[in-house]
């Protein structure tokens, strides 16, 4: 239970971090989602938005942060 414990912490850690970073950071981070790449098709009545470079650039970011997480805590 101790290992579910500090997952839960951990998580919630990353959570606040991403939180303190969007809220103090938001009007600087106005090109995430609109990288090249990402797909948008915008009708008259209908709106699709499909951002593909930016979810790879962000898993790639979470994956390096999980790696290093491993490397040095597990």
């Amino acid at each position: 239970m101790q290992q579910i414990g500090k997952i839960i912490i951990l998580i919630g850690l990353i959570i606040i971090i991403t939180g303190i970073l969007v809220y103090f950071l938001g009007d600087k981070l106005h090109w995430l989602g609109r990288l090249p790449g990402d797909i948008r098709v915008e009708r008259e009545n209908f709106r699709f938005y499909f951002p593909v470079t930016t979810a790879v650039l962000l898993s790639i970011i979470i994956s390096l942060f999980i790696y290093l997480i491993r490397k040095f805590f597990g």
